[in-house]
């Protein structure tokens, strides 16, 4: 692989990490579920509803395949009274591994409101995506997520909004 191979597959990483966060805060499923290879793995570390620990060193929800992940996404984020979100990436380490596979690591931001018209509460985290990528069919995907938190600031009630 050359050099300019090897950058061309970076960049078109980068792209795809881009397109995943326009699409979760945009909730463009469809584009979503296109990011991801068939059977996606991820997991989420730190500060959210029923984590496993304090500390958040346990996962507080595994998932498997696209169907899953999308499901899980949409019960957070959707719902009677819907989150705003806003993620950002920053910072990417990628190590292209073969011609098919490489990993990343995203210092990442996120910021989720919402209002039922007499409160607004927010959530504001940072932390880290580890992530796995495969190229099929001759295009990168995402393949494994891990988030960890090292941060979260939120509202008191912001667990409790109306959910379906």
């Amino acid at each position: 692989m050359t050099e300019l191979h090897r950058l061309a597959d970076i960049i078109e990483i980068h792209q795809l990490f881009a397109a995943r966060l326009r699409a979760l805060d945009m909730k463009d499923w469809d584009l979503y579920a296109a990011c991801h290879t068939g059977d996606v793995r991820g997991q989420t570390y730190g500060d959210h509803p029923g984590a496993a620990t304090p500390d958040g060193n346990a996962p507080v929800y595994d998932y498997v395949g696209i169907p899953e992940m999308i499901a899980r996404i949409r019960d957070f984020i959707e719902g009677p009274v819907p989150l705003i979100t806003c993620h950002h990436g920053h910072n990417p380490e990628i190590t292209l591994l073969s011609e098919t596979e490489a990993s990343g690591i995203w210092a990442m931001e996120d910021r989720l409101w919402w209002s039922d018209g007499e409160r607004a509460e927010t959530m504001h985290g940072h932390g880290h995506y580890h992530e796995h990528y495969r190229k099929v069919d001759g295009r990168w995907l995402i393949s494994f997520r891990k988030l960890t938190r090292l941060h979260l600031e939120r509202s008191p009630g912001f667990y409790d909004r109306p959910r379906t």
